[in-house]
């Protein structure tokens, strides 16, 4: 299997992230308190944020109330 590290400094994978995000850490800061990506050396920052992307993995208190009112609507 080819793996792709976001992180050197704790070997955390494009895979890891996502599925951190997934379970719903959202930004790099709560990446971070999941798995240790971006607290070292803070290189592999920028590329988790790329990774994250903007509402690539929207909250999800925010998106529950958005989704609802859109079946109400329909």
């Amino acid at each position: 299997m080819y793996r792709v590290y976001v992180c050197s400094c704790f070997g955390i994978t494009e895979q890891q992230v996502r599925q951190h995000a997934e379970n719903g850490a959202c930004t790099p800061r709560q990446i971070a308190s999941a798995c240790k990506a971006g607290t070292d050396c803070g290189s592999c920052v920028r590329r988790i944020q790329a990774l994250l992307g903007r509402g690539a993995y929207p909250r999800p208190e925010i998106a529950e109330p958005v989704l609802s009112g859109l079946e109400e609507a329909a």
